[in-house]
This record gives C-alpha cells, sequence and structure tokens, in this order.
C-alpha cells in the first residue's frame, strides 16, 4: 500500500492543472490569481492629504496665526494653488495637495470666523504634516500580487487599486457529489430500523460550499452494478470530479472500482496505509478528469476529503500556500496500528495563547457524531508508538 505522502504524490502527478479564465474582479473572491499583478500608478499617486483641516505654507504660520480662506478643494478635485502665503485653502481628506502648501493643519486645532482661519496657539506647524506622499507606499511597476494567491478581500482590493477590470484566475472544477448503497434515506424522509440516514454528501457538498466552490451537485446511486455504470459514465461526461462516498472496500456490493473501470477510468491506486480511510481510491479519466472514491464510514470520508481531495484541487488550480498547519498535541496519544493514523482533535489555547491540539475520543470511522467537537485531525506517524504531549504534527481542518 501507498503511504499518505505517496498518495498524495500520485493525485498530484496524475491531476491536471485547471484551465484560466478571465473574471470581472468583482466576481474573483475565493479564485486562486493566475497572472501577477502590477502597481498601475505611484501609490499614492500624487501628495494625499490625509487629514480634513486646511492647507498652508508651513512658513508662513511662524509669522502669523491667523489666515485668510482662499477657497475649498475636496477629494476628486484638480488642485487649486495657494494665492498668498498668508491664504490658506480648506482642504478634505484625500484631496491632492494645493500646489504652494507644504503642510495640512487639522480642523480640530483651527477656529474659522469671517473667511479668516485661526490656527490653535503654539501648535508646531512643520513640512509634510498630515501629508501622505506620493510613492511612499509603492512606485509605479511594483509587483502586488502574485500569481498562485488566493484572492480574499485585501488582494481584490489591491487588484482592483491597480486598475485591473478583469482578472485572469483558475476555472472551478464542476464537481458531483455522490452517495452509494441501498441503505441510506435523505433527512427528513421516513426510515426504518435498519437503514441510515445520507449524511456523507451533505458534509463532503458542505465542505466544498464553505471553499468558495460553486459548479457542485450531488446523486445517490443504488447498489447495483448496471444502474451504478450507467449513472457514472453520465457523470463522467458532465462533470471534472467526481468525489463518491461507499462502495470501495471488499465487501460482495463494494462495486464501485469495477464500474468506475468499466466506465474507462483508469485506477492510480487503491488503498492507503492510513485508518481511518485506508479503502480509498483514486482513478483519472481519459479526458483529464478525476475520479476520488471514498471509504463509506463518515469519519473516513471527511478525512480523506480534507488530506488529498482538497489540497489536490487547490493545487491543480494553482494555489502556492498549501502547507498544512503545524500544531502541538495537548495530551499524550498512544497510537498501536502500524498505519498513519489520522486523529480527530479541537484546539484549545493555554494561558500563554499557544494552540494545542487536544484528541477528541470517539468509537471508531463510523462515529460521525463526535466530529461535531472537532476542528479537524491530525496525522500521527505509523504505530505502535505513544506521542508525548507536546509532539508536533500537522493539522489538517474539515
Amino acid at each position: 500500500m501507498l503511504t499518505p505522502a505517496q498518495a498524495e504524490e500520485q493525485i498530484a502527478r496524475h491531476l491536471p492543472c485547471l484551465p484560466i479564465e478571465s473574471l470581472p474582479v468583482s466576481q474573483c473572491a475565493g479564485a486562486i490569481l493566475r497572472e501577477n499583478v502590477y502597481a498601475e500608478r505611484d501609490q499614492p499617486p500624487f501628495d494625499r492629504v490625509s487629514m480634513d483641516g486646511i492647507a498652508v505654507a508651513s512658513a508662513s504660520v511662524a509669522i502669523t496665526q491667523t489666515l485668510r480662506v482662499q477657497g475649498t478643494q475636496a477629494a476628486g478635485d484638480p488642485p487649486l494653488a495657494l494665492a498668498s502665503p498668508l491664504h490658506c485653502i480648506e482642504i478634505m481628506t484625500g484631496a491632492m495637495l494645493p500646489a504652494g502648501c507644504d503642510a495640512v493643519v487639522p480642523v480640530e486645532r483651527i477656529s474659522v470666523s469671517n473667511g479668516e482661519v485661526r490656527i490653535e496657539d503654539g501648535l508646531a506647524v512643520t513640512p509634510g504634516m498630515n501629508i501622505h506622499h506620493r510613492g511612499s507606499d509603492l512606485t509605479q511597476g511594483t509587483l502586488i500580487l502574485s500569481s498562485g494567491l488566493r484572492l480574499e478581500s485585501p488582494q481584490v482590493a489591491a487588484a482592483a487599486g491597480a486598475g485591473m477590470a478583469r482578472l485572469r484566475v483558475s476555472q472551478q472544477p464542476a464537481f458531483m457529489v455522490i452517495s452509494t448503497g441501498n441503505e441510506l434515506i435523505e433527512p427528513g424522509e421516513p426510515i426504518e430500523a435498519w437503514q441510515l440516514r445520507r449524511s456523507n454528501a451533505y458534509g463532503v457538498l458542505a465542505a466544498l460550499r464553505r471553499r468558495g466552490f460553486a459548479r457542485v451537485a450531488d446523486d445517490h446511486l443504488p447498489d447495483d452494478a448496471a444502474a451504478l455504470q450507467e449513472r457514472l459514465k453520465q457523470h463522467l461526461q458532465s462533470y471534472n470530479v467526481l468525489i463518491l462516498s461507499g462502495g470501495v472496500s471488499m465487501g460482495k456490493f463494494d462495486l464501485v472500482p469495477a464500474a468506475l473501470t468499466a466506465c474507462g477510468v483508469q485506477q492510480v491506486f487503491h488503498k492507503v496505509a492510513q485508518r481511518p480511510g485506508k479503502p480509498f481510491w483514486f482513478g483519472v479519466t481519459p479526458t483529464g478528469g478525476a475520479v476520488f472514491a471514498l471509504p463509506g464510514n463518515p469519519v473516513s470520508t471527511l478525512v480523506c476529503l480534507a488530506r488529498y481531495v482538497i489540497p489536490a484541487i487547490d493545487r491543480a488550480m494553482g494555489l502556492t500556500e498549501l502547507q498544512p498547519v503545524r500544531i502541538a498535541l495537548g495530551e499524550a496519544v498512544t497510537f498501536n496500528t502500524p498505519l498513519t493514523g489520522f486523529l480527530p482533535v479541537a484546539t484549545e489555547t493555554d494561558e500563554w495563547a499557544r494552540p494545542w491540539a487536544r484528541p477528541v475520543p470517539h468509537n471508531g470511522s463510523g462515529d460521525f457524531s463526535a466530529l461535531a467537537g472537532t476542528c479537524g485531525f491530525v496525522e500521527l506517524p505509523p504505530g505502535p508508538n505513544t506521542y508525548p504531549k507536546g509532539f508536533v504534527t500537522k493539522l489538517y481542518r474539515w
């Protein structure tokens, strides 16, 4: 069996980079940037006033505290020019500094009467006061955003500020999330004692949508070889990525691998040396699509999704920030199985605000209710071994 690292490498090798599309900047939240963005102009592009007040020639204030108001300049107005050193110009935050002025006195430090302004006694007015100088943030042509970033609100604002009406980003894949099993009943439907609620698909859908994926659909397929093959063939024609839950182990009704092979999907691997999630299956289609067939036990499904599927899609979309968080165990853990272990945890902070991963007890890979109190899971090396409190490992969030 492959190790988790080998499985991850095999997926990366077989999953092609997703195509690029151009979107309006207003629609790019959460997308992966696929071009560099450079400063359109100096920032700020002019000597920018940073306080409401009056623009003055600072040398004049050393002579007189009283100045005649020449006019008013708002943000977005063409700049005025100071007619006389004994004049001042009412100015608003964001406006361009008027010609002949080199300082701004805040409105809180002046009094206005009959067209004259008196500056507060004792206030030192110096050149550059309350002025955000041109190019002090960055200069024209400076690299602002690098390809491979996820576009959150600051990055979108920076791109818009650089004059980018559209951005080249990774095209989102179209996902089909599939549950298999005759025993599964939809939430809200009447259920018999021997049946189970269809829950895995909803967990997978939630994880995808929370990460900004919008092209997501789901289906429920029966444990019937002919029906399974027919529906899978249809979905493979319409979706880039199939994520299945169930039907990949060694039982009589674990029909998914054979059905996928019959549909032309090439198996890359089946089974990974891990617990939970050992029967994990991965394959690719002749057209470059990807199929992730996850074990049906709920903990296994969500572990494989977070450990392999979502990182693989992020990588195919060109995301460069793929390193998982590292965290220390909050208590000792004994793991006796000679497989890589995935342990559900909750995160806590101590009195010094240091984060710790606290193991959350659960009754095996079918105990999905225990996951409600967790944030993700940590990865432990193969046992048998006892990992002490403070052991540092990787944290994967749901």
